[in-house]
């Protein structure tokens, strides 16, 4: 394999062939099971909108009914397609798909699993409806190149990478088009604290939240609209991130693609880790919304960042790279293309650590040479920021450098002040400028950064990638889930029996049908590629 670090190919082989094996059964596991926001998500994509008096979307009452009267083993559709059938209904109305909801939600439906000819007509019935949702995603993905051809991409990389997040939706369209002027490439909109433990997605524009933004798909429209007219005037395609992950993690897959979101954070094990979801419940609804964001060209990132937060940058370098490489695995067999595989690092050495930039460099690094396709995201120093904004903003330079040297793709922007407040627009503008000097002044650097034969970063680089690979090992020596229970990743033991949303995790019955799930892996509908 060689390049900037000499890996050894033969190594590198056998970590991608470890992570297969360990990814395989899980994989199983998800296609042998369905959860209930899978199942929203599939009404999501068949048309029905909307919530009650109480907030409460239409899909949860939907699905809360036909759980209750026949179970969600069959899937939800066709007992949906086959009460509308009932009705009358004959061909696409994604009316009368959110009008059944409503009725059956005052105890107005009685639902069934229809058998022979009967159920033929409900599952071809489910097929179109979902061809029709599926078909709006395709049309937003088409505008987007279309839009990216009109206005073009970043006139280079890293692309730059901001947060705003103030809770009212309205303020954050303001701070996210004055970031875009000031030099911002990607705008990432937080989400309101404890959105992920919610197991339904709030509707309409939001004015209040905590420590984030509710993410709904009314603001994902807001923002959306913002950031386009803040593109013309630019004359960049300015990108729009929010999260795919938590409980309704499938569903919010789902809305990005209907609104046009280009990248959403979406880790396998993240909401496993740090929200103490249920580990099966979480590997079901990856794999499903990983399948909508290759349809949707979605960029996905990963969380492997926060594994830094909790566990020693230096001594976990290595469940960093399995991680990574698992997410890879996941990734591209839902058919995500390397393009989209934003997977994650941090620069989160404590910066006492003799040789930090070195050991740093050597990270980041292995992880460009290990994944040269994808769009790396290069996450800024939270662990170890102090409160000392002279000195953070020292740390951010150097964290953008190692950036710049090591070829990263997407580089979130550091604030001085992480630790203190939720950062000033001030703050921001200071961040970008020391971005935009790092990458001003040595954008081209990298052409001229070659690690010694032999050296402190190559070395440093092959003993993390050894450690990942007698990791891996171990892993497929027993199982992912009983790694993840062990506390492997990120010290947080996470049993698989555990946690929230288990009871909402279901064994697929053999008749079981997901009409979008089969367009998604066949390719069906006007698929780009593009």
């Amino acid at each position: 394999m060689g390049g900037l670090l000499g890996l050894d190919a033969a190594v590198v082989g056998r970590a991608r062939e470890l992570a297969a094996r360990v990814g395989e059964p899980v994989v199983a596991l998800a296609c042998s099971h369905t959860t209930v926001s899978v199942e929203r998500a599939v009404l999501r994509l068949m048309g029905v909108v909307g919530a009650d008096a109480e907030g409460i979307p239409w899909v949860n009452r939907l699905v809360d009914v036909v759980a209750g009267q026949v179970g969600l083993a069959h899937g939800v559709a066709v007992p949906v397609c086959d009460a509308l059938v009932r009705a009358g209904v004959s061909g696409v109305d994604s009316a009368a798909v959110t009008g059944l909801a409503q009725e059956a939600a005052a105890g107005a439906v009685r639902f069934r699993v229809p058998v022979g000819v009967e159920a033929g007509v409900a599952r071809r019935l489910a097929g179109a409806v979902a061809a029709a949702g599926v078909a709006r995603v395709d049309r937003c993905r088409a505008e987007r190149e279309r839009l990216v051809g009109r206005w073009g991409d970043p006139p280079g990389r890293p692309w730059i990478y901001l947060i705003v997040a103030t809770g009212d939706i309205y303020e954050d369209v303001v701070q996210a088009k004055a970031a875009a002027r000031a030099g911002a490439d990607v705008i990432a909109v937080i989400r309101s604290t404890g959105q992920s433990l919610l197991d339904y997605v709030p509707e309409g524009a939001t004015r209040e939240g905590f420590a984030g933004t509710y993410a709904t798909q009314e603001n994902f429209r807001l923002m959306r609209a913002a950031l386009d007219e803040v593109s013309a005037e630019v004359g960049r395609y300015v990108r729009l991130t929010n999260y795919a992950s938590g409980l309704c993690m499938p569903e919010m897959a789902v809305l990005a693609g209907l609104e046009r979101l280009d990248m959403m954070l979406n880790d396998s094990m993240y909401g496993i880790l740090f929200r103490d979801i249920n580990p099966i419940r979480t590997f079901v609804d990856q794999r499903f919304s990983r399948q909508v964001h290759a349809r949707a060209g979605i960029i996905i990132n990963t969380g492997e960042d926060n594994y830094l937060t909790t566990a020693d940058a230096v001594e976990a370098a290595h469940t960093v790279t399995v991680s990574q490489l698992l997410n890879e695995y996941f990734a591209v067999e839902a058919g995500l293309a390397d393009w989209q595989l934003g997977l994650g690092h941090a620069f989160e050495i404590d910066p006492a650590v003799p040789e930090s930039f070195r050991l740093e460099l050597a990270h980041a690094l292995l992880a460009r040479e290990l994944f040269p396709n994808a769009p790396l995201k290069w996450m800024p120093p939270t662990r170890h920021m102090t409160g000392d904004v002279f000195r953070g903003n020292l740390l951010n330079g150097f964290f953008n450098l190692a950036g710049v040297l090591t070829g990263q793709s997407i580089l979130l922007v550091g604030m001085m002040t992480e630790a203190v407040a939720t950062p000033w627009l001030s703050d921001r503008d200071i961040a970008l400028q020391n971005v935009r000097y790092v990458v001003g002044a040595a954008g081209g650097l990298a052409e001229d950064f070659a690690p010694a034969p032999g050296g402190f970063v190559q070395r440093r680089a092959g003993r993390v990638l050894a450690e990942a690979v007698e990791l891996l090992e171990r892993i497929a020596d027993g199982s992912l889930l009983g790694a993840i229970g062990d506390g492997t990743f990120g010290v947080m033991r996470r049993p698989a029996d555990g946690g929230k949303g288990r009871d909402g995790v279901v064994a697929r019955a053999a008749d079981y049908l997901n009409p979008v799930a089969d367009l998604l892996e066949s390719g069906g509908v006007g698929r780009s590629d593009g």
